[in-house]
């Protein structure tokens, strides 16, 4: 019998162990899936149990309040950059939205005079937020609370391209709802369509309301005056432009009263707006907050409008964001209407400013980078156009000088009254062949170009942060004499062009005064007229200083043409005529001049009332 090695013995016996330990802690029959699972049940840690069932109360929550959207209710936010020539806008899957929108070629006023160099940022989640709310079986659903999928990914458009990110929910079975933003390759305007695939059921057959909330940032000097900018402006669709807040720091609340095309947020050189390419929006409600203590936020800007849910399903649920300069020629090009949120001025003023202003500043600047320069040749070529005018207007103030000795010698003659001296003055003006308008007229047709410019020259983007001599922006006022404490009426500093218009102003209100004759009357006009060119200290004070610089330029311009056209006027020749045509007065035929018979008609009817009550007075006199 053969006899073992006590090796392999000892061996053995350590295999066996071993293969025992391992079929002891490895069972060599595969478990049931249904094992595995009671055993796991079995040896998981009660913090594991927790978990698992926070998880599904998690689930079953987000199904009992988004029902079919539940999936779509958690995720992970993932932004889409796209950069244009104008514009850098960021978009996230988080609501499938636009996140930011910084606008590249500006800055704030105040990153502007720390020179910074930072790009404006006009739109952030801080300061903006939107919701998108339609109705389901589940109740109100936000879309702008969902995350959405995209295979869009960052990049760069330029010029005449398009880039498109589109942002999609899937609720199974080819249904889905999509946003889509076109970006241009130039421009602040950015596309946005939204639309319900096979949502029957899903969602509602009701309008989808629409909400949007800023907080408009401070982005210019002077945040009393930015307030009083701030405002919300929408065309309605019978297309009457309306505004909200306009002028005003109050609070303010506006429902209106017919469907509207679009609204937009307006501060003073910036706007951000919400446009329907297709059915305008229903039930459209506007709210303007100014906030009190807070130094950061110019207003509170809302608006709640319903989308019509027709036009989502059939595909034409199309629409425009705008975010960008308030530059007419920019707004222009957004839609109908929208270039109104460009503030012209009273309807009087506004065709020249959008016919004759805009279009001339535009071209001057397209070969003048001097601002100040381009503001000098536009009063320049303003102020040719207008020779004719202040030729006429000279020649007859030349003609009431020459007449003012004979006016004298009719108050002495006639006495105090007044009745009688209009009377006999407009029978000296008839027989001279002078019309007491005619001095007049020449005056009265150039002021609707110094209104004009008094309300276009605070809404022109094109001279913000543009430098002049001191002024180191022209769109606001210059200030180098300013101090701490806010001065009743003229704030807490002195413009340097607003005192120089006014010296002009002074100076040409005297020359003005030096050729031209006393008015009869209770009051001296010459004097009352030195009062207006202070008056207007006050009120440019905190105006642009391109304003008060153009006035400067005027007066100066205006003087130095009158003391052109006073060469080439003969008074002697004036004279002349004046006489020859008194002599031959009642020798030629008379031109009906119906301004002077209704004067005529006007004093004898004074004169007839003055009869009337001096003979009731001795009527009462006589009882």
């Amino acid at each position: 019998m053969e006899k073992f090695d006590k090796n392999y013995i000892i061996g053995f016996v350590l295999l066996f162990l071993m293969y025992g330990t391992y079929m002891y802690f490895n069972p060599g029959t595969p478990a049931t899936p249904e094992t595995t699972q009671q055993k796991s049940t079995a040896k998981a840690s009660p913090s594991t149990a927790k978990s698992a069932a926070v998880l599904t109360q998690d689930t079953l929550k987000l199904k009992s309040q988004f029902g079919d959207f539940a999936s779509a209710a958690v995720g992970t936010e993932q932004e889409v950059t796209v950069e244009n020539e104008d514009a850098i806008i960021v978009f996230s899957s988080k609501g499938g939205a636009i996140k930011k929108i910084t606008l590249k070629n500006y800055q704030t006023f105040g990153d502007y005079t720390k020179k910074t160099g930072k790009p404006m940022v006009i739109l952030d989640e801080e300061n903006s937020e939107m919701k998108l709310e339609v109705q389901t079986p589940k109740g109100k659903i936000d879309l702008k609370g969902l995350y959405y999928q995209t295979s869009a990914v960052s990049g760069k458009v330029n010029g005449e391209g398009k880039y498109e990110v589109k942002y999609s929910v899937s609720l199974g079975d080819g249904r889905s709802v999509d946003q889509v933003y076109t970006v241009g390759g130039k421009g602040f305007s950015i596309d946005y369509d939204l639309k319900f695939n096979n949502t029957h059921g899903l969602i509602s057959d009701q309008p989808v309301s629409f909400y949007w909330k800023d907080k408009l940032k401070v982005l210019e000097n002077d945040l009393a005056e930015n307030q009083k900018a701030a405002q919300v402006n929408y065309l309605d669709s019978e297309d009457n432009f309306e505004d909200v807040g306009f002028g005003s720091v109050d609070n303010e609340e506006e429902k209106a009263e017919r469907p509207v095309k679009w609204f937009a947020y307006k501060q003073k050189y910036f706007v951000g707006g919400f446009v329907s390419k297709n059915a305008p929006f229903q039930n459209a409600s506007f709210t303007l907050t100014t906030p009190v203590g807070d130094s950061t936020t110019v207003k509170i800007a809302e608006a709640k409008v319903e989308l019509p849910y027709k036009n989502i399903i059939e595909g034409k649920g199309n629409f425009r964001f705008y975010a960008g300069p308030n530059d007419y020629e920019e707004v222009l090009k957004v839609a109908d209407g929208f270039h109104k949120n460009v503030y012209l001025g009273y309807d009087i003023v506004k065709p020249i400013n959008r016919f004759v202003f805009v279009p001339l500043f535009e071209w001057v600047e397209s070969f003048i980078t001097n601002y100040g320069l381009l503001i000098i040749l536009v009063v320049l070529i303003i102020k040719t156009a207008l020779t004719p005018l202040i030729y006429k207007s000279y020649v007859s103030s030349a003609k009431m000088r020459l007449l003012a000795p004979e006016i004298n010698e009719i108050k002495e003659r006639v006495g105090d009254d007044q009745v009688k001296v209009q009377q006999e003055t407009m029978k000296l003006y008839q027989q001279v062949g002078v019309s007491p308008l005619s001095g007049c007229v020449p005056l009265l047709l150039q002021m609707p170009i110094l209104m004009s410019v008094f309300f276009l020259f605070p809404n022109m983007i094109m001279f913000r942060q543009k430098t002049f001599l001191w002024a180191n922006d022209l769109s606001t006022y210059d200030a180098p004499i300013s101090w701490a404490t806010h001065l009743p009426v003229i704030g807490n500093h002195i413009s340097l062009f607003v005192v120089l218009m006014t010296l002009s102003s002074l100076a040409f209100t005297y020359y003005n005064n030096q050729i031209t004759p006393a008015q009869p009357g209770p009051i001296d006009m010459k004097k009352i007229s030195y009062i207006f060119p202070l008056v207007f200290f006050f009120v440019l004070n905190s105006f642009p200083a391109a304003l008060s610089f153009y006035y400067l330029v005027s007066n100066l311009v205006t003087i130095g043409q009158q003391l052109i056209v006073r060469k080439f006027i003969d008074e002697d020749k004036i004279r002349a005529v004046l006489e020859n045509n008194k002599k031959t007065y009642h020798t030629k035929p008379q031109k009906r001049n119906k301004f002077g018979e209704y004067l005529q008609k006007q004093l004898q009817a004074s004169e007839e009332m003055k009869k009337q009550s001096e003979d009731l007075k001795k009527k009462s006199k006589k009882k």
